[in-house]
């Protein structure tokens, strides 16, 4: 039999939480992170809303030396990054550091020391600039410095794939792992988007909800209602190893991560094909890398924006890969309560994946209230569901068309 590639360790800092325990608790339980932004003066923006990460004091995870040297993004995954470790119990002493890797991957990088040093320069000239500008913004920082935190020299870098990054990230860890290239990986997400740039160009792009005066009832994945996505931000990390050394370790094991597939729509640059072929294709080609059948599906985490386009799109691709079976399966959107965390957000819903197989537990699709008469499956409405589950799915599609999907299993 092929050694399977199993989850050991996860971490997280969301806006339900600074921990993958505290943020997953506040999904089971219905939390919403909405929220005034706060990280910037947002009365002339139309967009005044955010899922932002609350009380988050980077210096509890690093020197101060190095928290000023570091974007946000990278902060933020440094914290999921060392509680991930810490629960699976690995470390550069006790295993080969030459076959552990890094994928923490990034939608956008570090969007406000980007910012900054673009201020920094017209306002002061090209001396002005900090020394460091290129480490804080480029998107590979945050697998570097956490490679260097850790002493791993194993494989170090980000995987691109703007929504979807965090997905794609973990897929190519599990695909290395199969391959024997490496024993384990820290794979994972981080974005911190929340900055005047960010939200205006993610709200010119006609992507955002607006019902800054409502923000109890948004966003609305699904919901015939919903007017657009609310940004979020955090960072999301697993130890991902071979079962063989994992075993070795003594480690717990949470989860198998049983397959992976990504496709590209190869339609529009932001918008998704209507008839969701590429996210189907996705599907199908992930449950046949896990060896799943169609009816042994329990649960998908839908990718579930909330935008008018994508919930439509990923209900048609859901019908398509899975045919009759499609309204046997609870669907649910966790982004109702984080946000959409970008790069990130795969990756966290990939841990509530793990939660949810280990627990019996189908986080709710939350501020649901009217149906849409096209998106007619079952999205698990505002409570938790309890159900045993043995294998899920986490959909992952992101602008440019990218589609990745997980499949994690119950070990």
């Amino acid at each position: 039999m092929d050694d399977r590639i199993v989850i050991t360790g996860v971490g997280a800092v969301s806006p339900l939480g600074l921990s993958a325990a505290e943020s997953w608790q506040s999904a089971v339980q219905g939390k919403s992170g909405v929220g005034p932004i706060t990280q910037f003066d947002a009365q002339d923006f139309a967009v005044k809303i955010a899922c932002e990460v609350k009380n988050f004091e980077p210096e509890r995870y690093l020197p101060a030396r190095e928290v000023r040297r570091r974007d946000r993004f990278e902060q933020l995954a440094a914290a999921a990054a060392q509680e991930a470790l810490q629960q699976s119990g690995l470390d550069a002493s006790s295993t080969n550091p030459e076959r552990i890797s890094v994928i923490i991957s990034s939608a956008i990088g570090g969007v406000a020391s980007f910012s900054e040093a673009v201020t920094s320069v017209v306002n002061g000239g090209p001396r002005r600039i900090s020394p460091f500008a290129i480490p804080m913004l480029m998107s590979n920082g945050a697998s570097g410095l956490i490679s260097i935190d850790h002493g791993f020299h194993g494989p170090a870098f980000s995987v691109v794939s703007a929504c979807a990054s965090g997905a794609d990230g973990i897929g190519t860890a599990w695909m290395m792992l199969r391959a024997g290239v490496v024993d384990a990986v820290l794979a994972g997400g981080s974005d911190a988007t929340i900055t005047p740039v960010g939200v205006a160009a993610f709200d010119r792009v006609g992507a955002m909800s607006r019902r800054n005066d409502e923000m109890n009832c948004t966003p609305q994945p699904f919901d015939r209602n919903r007017d657009g996505l609310v940004m979020g931000e955090g960072a999301a990390v697993l130890v991902l190893e071979r079962e063989s050394h994992a075993r070795r370790r003594g480690a717990e094991i949470l989860a198998e991560l049983a397959g992976y597939a990504a496709t590209g729509d190869a339609y529009h640059i932001t918008a998704p094909d209507e008839n969701g072929a590429g996210g189907a294709q996705a599907m199908r080609l992930a449950l046949q890398a896990a060896r799943v059948n169609l009816d042994e599906v329990d649960y998908i985490n839908a990718h579930g924006t909330a935008t008018p386009l994508n919930d439509l799109s990923e209900t048609r691709a859901i019908k398509a890969a899975f045919g009759e079976f499609a309204y046997n399966i609870p669907v649910s959107s966790t982004k109702s309560m984080t946000g959409h965390m970008m790069g990130a957000t795969g990756a966290l819903e990939a841990i509530f994946c793990t939660f949810a197989v280990r627990e019996g537990l189908i986080p709710p699709t939350i501020n649901y209230q009217e149906p849409d008469p096209e998106c007619d499956l079952d999205y698990v409405p505002n409570q938790a569901r309890e159900k045993p589950l043995r294998v899920v799915l986490s959909n992952a599609f992101g602008f440019g068309g990218h589609n990745a999907v997980l499949v994690i299993k119950k070990y």
